[in-house]
């Protein structure tokens, strides 16, 4: 009986063992997709953040001159009147160049799991889509990418922080 309890021990103590140093999952403070693009497609001339962007160098010019960016409140994707005054200029740049394409690049602080943000991030680049759509920009000339939390454009844990990374980005 007394080798069949050291057997029943010596099991308990290395299944311990095993438990104890393959942890728990935790959450992981950075991402893990990575994306390592093999080159430009032929033809193409600009590439930002795997979205390919082919505009004449007349509205990359006209762009330079006008806010790329609007700002959300915390956990919202509305497009408030002031972000609708940024998103109109870029509306009169793309219906005078039809043929141009935009990426609007959604972005979140830091706060909530990484899915979250990714969805949040998605949320507010489609309603500015949807918004320069509505105004009657060419919707299959407007591209999407959420980028949540991952590319923040202020560092640090301040409400005024939190506000600048609440955004979406348009880019030529």
């Amino acid at each position: 009986m007394s080798i069949s309890f050291s057997k029943i021990a010596v099991l308990a103590m290395l299944s311990s063992a095993v438990a104890f140093t393959t942890g728990c999952a935790t959450k992981r403070t950075t991402s893990e997709v990575v994306v390592a693009p093999l080159g430009i497609p032929g033809g193409q001339v600009g590439y930002n953040g795997a979205v390919i962007v082919d505009n004449s160098n007349a509205v990359i010019t006209g762009a330079e001159n006008i806010q790329a960016v609007v700002y959300f409140a915390f956990d919202s994707s509305e497009i408030t009147a002031q972000s609708a005054s940024v998103l109109n200029q870029h509306v009169n740049l793309l219906k005078s160049n039809p043929t141009a394409g935009v990426v609007v690049a959604g972005h979140t602080d830091e706060r909530g799991s990484r899915e979250y943000n990714m969805a949040l991030g998605e949320r507010r680049a489609q309603a500015a889509r949807n918004y320069l759509a509505a105004q009657g920009v060419a919707a299959n000339n407007i591209r999407v990418i959420s980028y949540g939390e991952e590319r923040p454009a202020a560092a640090g844990n301040t409400e005024d922080v939190y506000a600048q990374n609440r955004r979406a980005e348009l880019s030529y």
